[in-house]
């Protein structure tokens, strides 16, 4: 008996691995369209002369749902999902202190700076999820390296 059956249907999670990795991998390109979207509207309050920056709703909405897939890809693929919610977890951690910088730009009135850290964030993250999401399309290759 798994100490989680009656509480999360593994079974039928199970059924659903394939899509719950595409949903993840399309969940990554929506949070990084988010994140420009973001840095736009913190650039064009900064040029209104907002000193106080405010979050940007769509993007946290994505990196909440990214982070939800991910661990309901942890439950399905352990080893995958471990890997793929560690990530995600530091693409959100990265996310704050970005918006936390920003705001210290916006109160000194130095220029905003990119959100260079996120955008190297989401790239491992977006990598790894399409090895996850695509990975029918390598594995003749694979197997014959391996």
């Amino acid at each position: 008996m798994q100490p989680l059956q009656f509480l999360v249907p593994v079974g039928v999670l199970a059924d659903f691995e394939r899509a719950i990795a595409i949903a993840a991998l399309v969940l990554v390109l929506v949070n990084m369209a988010t994140r420009l979207l973001s840095y736009r509207k913190h650039r064009s309050q900064v040029e209104d002369g907002q000193e106080d920056l405010s979050w940007y709703a769509p993007h946290i909405v994505s990196s909440l749902v990214l982070l939800f897939v991910s661990f309901m890809f942890l439950i399905v693929a352990p080893h995958g999902g471990m890997v793929l919610s560690v990530l995600v977890l530091g693409m959100v951690i990265t996310d704050f202190f970005e918006f936390e910088a920003r705001n210290v730009e916006a109160r000194n009135a130095l220029s905003l700076e990119r959100p260079k850290a996120g955008l190297v964030a989401s790239v491992f993250v977006l990598l790894y999820a399409s090895y996850q999401a695509l990975f029918f399309l390598i594995a003749p290759f694979w197997n014959a390296v391996i």
